[in-house]
């Protein structure tokens, strides 16, 4: 029993004695402590159709614009970790003076006079945490947090003189989402981004009236979680 004893202990000693496993990932200050990061998109696109056909869509008489400018701020607080703000503005107009709908040799629809305007504002906070490839510092990996919040107007019309119909529209949303990307710095302060949509929470209110007497509500929500193709996200950044 007595070498039994002294056996286990020295067992128990060796077990002790040996150092303990860590797993060390190594990071380098992708971002470090104290800097700026400023950038800003704006984007414009105009279309004019006289006489266009698409599809179904014959004889086309019409025109529409679209425009959107995006700023956005944010502070390093601490190394590759960041807090700020993003602010998006977007207007579209579209005009349709005429246009035939085309299903075959029978059947055809008439559009003339049709006209929509809307805007929205959205403003976003933001959070976002680096992590470098390795001890490179052109190269990094981000995860941003975002909480967004914003509405919007819209106004369509269509017809003309006693036959004219409209409906105006008001609507909220609140989104909360989960968005991975790739930075790449081209110098010390620029680098391109992308970004895409992985997980989050989406709900929106339109509030609609027509022709000042007829009032409806639309509430929907949605919930993400797999790669949104559609929210992916380019841009340049700048790190002051």
């Amino acid at each position: 029993m007595l070498l039994i004893a002294m056996v286990l202990s020295a067992s128990v000693a060796e077990t002790v004695a040996q150092e303990v496993f860590k797993r060390k990932l190594e990071q380098v200050s992708f971002v470090p402590k104290g800097a700026w990061v400023a950038g800003v998109s704006v984007s414009y696109s105009q279309s004019d159709q006289d006489n266009y056909q698409f599809l179904i869509f014959e004889k086309i008489d019409g025109d529409s614009y679209t425009f959107k400018v995006s700023p956005t701020v944010m502070f390093c607080f601490k190394d590759n970790l960041t807090a700020g703000g993003r602010f998006s503005y977007s207007r579209q107009r579209t005009r349709l003076n005429a246009a035939d709908i085309v299903l075959d040799n029978e059947t055809n629809y008439d559009i003339d006079n049709l006209y929509s305007i809307s805007h929205s504002y959205l403003g976003t906070a933001l959070f976002r945490n680096y992590i470098s490839l390795g001890r490179s510092t052109r190269f990094g990996l981000f995860t941003e947090v975002q909480l967004q919040l914003g509405g919007g107007q819209s106004k369509l019309c269509n017809g003309s003189g006693d036959d004219l119909t409209g409906t105006y529209e008001r609507n909220f949303q609140f989104n909360v989402g989960v968005a991975p990307g790739l930075a790449v710095f081209l110098n010390n302060y620029s680098a391109l981004e992308v970004n895409v949509g992985v997980l989050g929470f989406n709900y929106n209110h339109t509030r609609s009236v027509t022709d000042q007497i007829y009032i409806a509500n639309r509430h929907t929500q949605q919930a993400n979680f797999k790669i949104n193709l559609f929210s992916i996200t380019f841009g340049v950044m700048f790190y002051i």
